[in-house]
């Protein structure tokens, strides 16, 4: 008995067990098809979504570039937009925003006449061509949408170019444009009809003529139609600031003589007197020193660029000088200039067209050598000694002064003076330099007066400055119009922080430069970068000091 209900336990225990274990397997087989379904509708729901955005994408498109995906034609619509606008007949007709644009490659083959022909007018080469088409033949006889394109009743097959050509006719043909848009429509508006008008009708049609001529010529240009503020200088305080030096790498340990920018804007020339000539890269910052050349027993009095960037000529108070080849890296000796006995060859002129080189020599002598061979090619003889030239801007005359207080005006082409007149309140010419523009020069003297003349009006026998400056009191020795002759710095060697910055529109004196907190010791030479954004100010004391002008954005 007992082993009876022992088995019966037993069995129930393990009916119990068995009940529990599919119990247990059909609740997970029902959680996996809930978690399938609940992926499945996530799957849906991301299809939906990505298709959603997909026609968004399309939809875009398609209002930015035009029909890409789904062209609309003429009476043919969305339904969707059908019920959104609920009818609306408005929907029936779009406006196609690309149709002027893709005709525009075509606007220079045709124009359009009356009877849908196509006049030549300018070929344009088309961007692509498609071969087949010569190949292709189109029969527009057994087509009813076709026959229209017929030129003669019985033409039945033409060729792909054909074809091409003559939708191109009928498509200008149904759809020609506004009148508006049209180049000569509004001067065509303002021409009068009647030949025998009045005066006041004529001045009233010229007018017109004339603002629409104007508001043409503004429509049809990209560029700025109001002048930048900072297009033009101000006159009062100069925007600047000081930057690290230029030489501050390797600074020197003698006067500094000469500082000029290579026309690239990024490469200065430093020379002084201590027999190194100098190249540093020039950023504001770190001004990176590319290279030094020590000429051996040679004081540098005057080192400059050709305008062509191609060699530096580099002169001294010897007999001769030495010329650079930035393209070969080679140092040539120059001299004696066969025929000359002069001791010194320190002060030169470069003229702008990099031909010529003027030195000056002695008794009022101008040696005149050319850039090329290196020879000497004329003289040019003035009345008394010559103490400074500059060449005008397109390199064909050569201005002079000296020792009588005269400026000497040279033709280069026929080596003769074609004008001397008097330099107001000077005895002694020291400074010359001109305009980038070539139309003012100043002159400086040993006064510390710096004249400031009209080319033009100076030839014409006129001998009055347009402006004297009277801010320096010691001897001028440098002059330099920066590249838009908004700005002429002056500069006197002879006296501590005698150097001023002049503003040519209004012939006034920059008050905030240079700086009373910071002194540019003694000035020797000064020198503005290509586009203005930089100045650079060699002095006595062996540094260049740098500065940036706000004004000019560029280098």
């Amino acid at each position: 008995m007992a082993s009876l209900i022992s088995q019966n336990i037993t069995h129930s225990i393990g009916d119990e067990k068995s009940k529990r274990k599919t119990k247990g397997e059909g609740k997970e087989e029902s959680e996996k098809k809930i978690n399938r379904k609940r992926k499945k509708e996530h799957n849906e729901e991301n299809k939906e979504v990505e298709i959603k955005d997909k026609k968004e994408m399309e939809k875009l498109e398609n209002l930015l570039f035009g029909s890409l995906y789904n062209p609309v034609g003429f009476g043919k619509d969305d339904e969707d937009e059908k019920r959104d606008d609920g009818g609306n007949d408005s929907a029936m007709f779009f406006v196609d925003r690309v149709a002027d644009s893709a005709l525009s490659v075509y606007e220079g083959d045709a124009q359009l006449v009356q009877e849908g022909i196509v006049e030549v007018e300018k070929e344009r080469k088309p961007v692509w061509v498609d071969d087949e088409e010569e190949k292709a033949s189109i029969k527009i006889a057994t087509v009813n949408r076709l026959r229209k394109l017929r030129k003669e009743e019985g033409e039945d097959v033409v060729s792909g170019s054909t074809y091409v050509e003559r939708l191109r006719a009928q498509h200008a043909k149904l759809n020609p444009g506004t009148e508006w848009a049209q180049i000569d429509y509004q001067s065509r508006n303002y021409s009068s009809d009647d030949e025998d008008s009045d005066e006041e009708g004529k001045h009233i049609d010229d007018y017109g003529s004339k603002d629409v001529k104007l508001v043409d010529d503004i429509l049809q240009s990209n560029e700025d139609l109001v002048v930048k503020s900072r297009a033009k200088l101000l006159p009062g305080l100069l925007e600047y600031s000081r930057l690290v030096d230029a030489n501050a790498v390797d600074p020197s340990n003698a006067p500094i003589n000469s500082v000029q920018f290579h026309k690239n804007s990024q490469l200065l020339l430093v020379g002084g007197l201590d027999k190194k000539l100098r190249f540093f890269q020039i950023d504001g910052k770190r001004n990176t020193k590319i290279q030094s050349i020590f000429l051996e027993d040679f004081p540098i009095k005057k080192a400059s660029f050709l305008p062509n960037g191609s060699q530096v000529i580099i002169s001294g108070r010897r007999k001769f000088f030495h010329v650079l080849d930035l393209v070969k890296a080679s140092v040539d000796k120059v001299g004696p200039l066969v025929g000359r006995e002069e001791k010194s060859l320190e002060s030169f002129e470069v003229s702008p067209d990099s031909d010529t080189i003027a030195f000056l020599g002695n008794e009022g002598y101008i040696l005149l050598v050319s850039t090329k061979t290196k020879e000497l090619i004329g003289t040019l003889k003035m009345n008394g000694t010559v103490r400074s030239a500059a060449f005008s801007d397109d390199g064909q005359q050569l201005l002079s002064s000296g020792g009588d207080g005269h400026i000497y005006h040279w033709d280069l082409r026929t080596r003769t003076c074609i004008h001397k007149g008097v330099d107001e309140g000077s005895i002694n010419g020291t400074a010359l330099c001109t305009s980038p523009n070539g139309s003012l020069f100043a002159s400086g003297s040993d006064s510390g007066i710096v004249n400031i003349y009209n080319k033009q009006e100076f030839l014409g026998g006129k001998r009055r400055p347009i402006k004297a400056i009277e801010n320096l009191t010691t001897k001028v020795d440098f002059m330099k119009f920066n590249h838009d002759a908004q700005i002429l710095a002056i500069s006197s060697g002879m006296k501590k922080n005698s150097s001023k910055l002049i503003h040519i529109p209004s012939f006034t004196v920059f008050s905030n430069w240079p700086s009373p907190n910071r002194a540019v010791h003694y000035p020797r030479c000064l020198d503005f970068s290509p586009h203005g954004g930089f100045m650079a100010l060699g002095n006595a004391a062996g540094k260049v000091l740098l500065y940036k002008l706000h004004h000019y954005h560029d280098a």
